[in-house]
């Protein structure tokens, strides 16, 4: 198996309760058949008890149960495996995104490419588990979270977290953890949840689509500490209008083009911390409960809660340039997004213009394609006085179109509908095109293949194919030598006129930055726009 450390080290982490190699690492207790996370707080085993693993589900594939005093099935996934860009650690990645809930492990299998038995093969070598056990443990540890959280009946937390059958998942319960899944209900549940299935009729009177159904609040863990001041401008300079709204107060409301159907995710992001390490509060507005998983993923991937920040800080602190800015925001965060193909959109709309002008155009394009939301499935009143045009007090937010629909408008259309020059127009209806005839834009694929294919349509250049690779492909080692703040900041650190500090001296400066080179970006973009 792939372990970030030999034994020995594993041992001595272990010995010293080492909370970096948290969600990297696995420790297997022989004598009590029970795997911890290295900072467990119980004895440490003596070395000859003692087995390592890189995932939980090979852990578990081992026979092992999981710690009920460290939880580390409460642990967030980690971006280890991101570095790598291999058959395993895309399969990884893809399981990790739900992939096995579409197509099982057949459709994963040709995702990728190789025969079932191929990838079989090259997960137990790797990971030591296989892709269901891989699966199994992902379905089994978002049960636990909700049966915690939320007042949901096992019946639904079950169907929410992606089981088959009741009995399926009271066996995964019991062998991922020892106990029945009601062991894990708390006396008092501090969040409630509401089961009501959505109508067949999916359309108010006035042709709005409605939500319909659950509403679920989470808390969602992650390493801390997580930089809070440079996230919600981050996420204010990039928020769609009529898709996106932000509240004085803190809260972010998104909609979300799910599975079954639209869905709204409210986010509370406290104005007043800076930095902050206890679970954001999230509240998702569901279509179907089926539909959790994949958005809950897809807002994790958005706000890279799976980042490690200690494994970041531990290289790019060490750089002369980077380490002042790595220390004065601890946890600092690449945005990711929760639709590649929105994000690959929305950065044509961004060629060569400024991020408010963009934003403008992106408007435009999501109320003319975008589907309404009827406003009473959205938490809380969008107001007329923040939406100039709505006559009823409250507008509706949208899902951003899709590719399909873009594709299909021609981009005549797309030129109107945003006062797009014809030239712009194009690169959206080939890129829309390109991606409804099957380019996939998401953390499985491989980053270098996806940059050739982007980079072959015309009208799109390298800053577009590297900045869909950092947002969309969740590439670690994503690089955007040519964009002009980059070069500003890189030139006034290092004392170089701006016009003499090239893209390719960006590109020389930043090899000693990976794998982690997206996170030395955001910082230094960081530093220049919102310091």
């Amino acid at each position: 198996m792939h372990l970030p450390v030999d034994a020995e080290a594993a041992h001595r982490a272990v010995a010293g309760r080492d909370p970096r190699f948290d969600g990297r690492l696995y420790l297997g207790v022989v004598t009590t058949g029970i795997y911890c996370r290295p900072s467990c707080p119980a004895r440490t085993p003596l070395p000859h008890h003692c087995q390592y693993f890189p995932t939980a589900a090979a852990a578990v594939a081992a026979g092992f149960r999981a710690c009920r005093r460290c939880r580390p099935d409460a642990l967030p996934g980690t971006r280890h495996w991101d570095v790598r860009g291999d058959l395993v650690a895309r399969a990884v990645r893809l399981i990790a995104d739900g992939a096995l809930e579409d197509g099982g492990v057949a459709g994963l299998a040709r995702r990728l490419a190789v025969s079932e038995r191929h990838l079989h093969r090259m997960l137990l070598a790797e990971v030591g588990a296989s892709a269901q056990q891989l699966g199994r443990t992902r379905r089994a540890h978002a049960a636990r979270t909700l049966i915690e959280q939320t007042a949901m009946s096992l019946t639904d937390v079950a169907f929410a977290a992606g089981f088959g059958s009741i009995r399926q998942f009271n066996d995964v319960m019991l062998a991922e953890f020892g106990a029945a899944p009601r062991v894990f209900r708390r006396p008092a549940a501090s969040t409630t949840a509401t089961t009501t299935q959505p109508s067949s009729d999916r359309r108010t009177p006035d042709g709005q689509v409605a939500t319909g159904a659950p509403s679920i609040a989470l808390r969602l863990a992650y390493r801390g500490p997580i930089a809070l001041a440079p996230l919600r401008p981050t996420l204010a300079a990039h928020a769609i209008g009529g898709v996106e709204r932000i509240d004085a107060g803190g809260g972010h409301t998104r909609v979300v083009d799910a599975p079954t159907g639209p869905a709204v995710v409210h986010l509370e992001l406290d104005p007043s911390a800076d930095v902050v390490t206890a679970p954001l509060a999230a509240t998702f507005r569901l279509t179907t409960l089926t539909d959790l998983m994949p958005v809950m993923t897809r807002v994790r991937r958005w706000l890279d809660l799976d980042a490690d920040p200690a494994l970041v800080a531990e290289h790019l602190g060490a750089d002369p340039l980077l380490g002042p800015l790595v220390e004065a925001r601890p946890g600092l965060r690449v945005l990711g997004s929760l639709d590649g193909p929105e994000v690959a959109v929305c950065a044509v709309l961004g060629q060569q213009v400024s991020v408010a002008v963009a934003r403008v155009f992106q408007s435009r394009i999501a109320a003319t394609f975008g589907t309404p939301i009827a406003p009473a499935d959205v938490d809380g009143a969008v107001h007329a006085a923040d939406h100039p045009g709505s006559s009823d007090g409250e507008v509706a937010l949208r899902t951003f179109p899709r590719p399909e629909v873009l594709a299909a408008a021609g981009p005549e259309a797309i030129r109107d509908a945003a006062n797009l020059t014809q030239a712009r127009a194009r690169t959206v209806h080939t890129l829309a095109t390109a991606i409804a005839d099957g380019l996939r834009l998401d953390p499985g694929v491989d980053p270098a293949t996806t940059r050739e294919r982007l980079l072959a349509l015309r009208g799109i250049g390298p800053w577009t194919a590297d900045y869909v690779n950092l947002r969309a492909l969740r590439d670690p080692d994503a690089f955007l030598p040519g964009d002009l703040v980059l070069r500003k900041s890189l030139a006034r650190y290092t004392g170089t006129p701006l016009k003499q500090f090239t893209p390719a001296a960006a590109e020389a400066l930043s090899q000693a930055w990976r794998p982690w080179r997206s996170y030395a970006l955001q910082h230094l973009w960081t530093q220049e726009v919102y310091a």
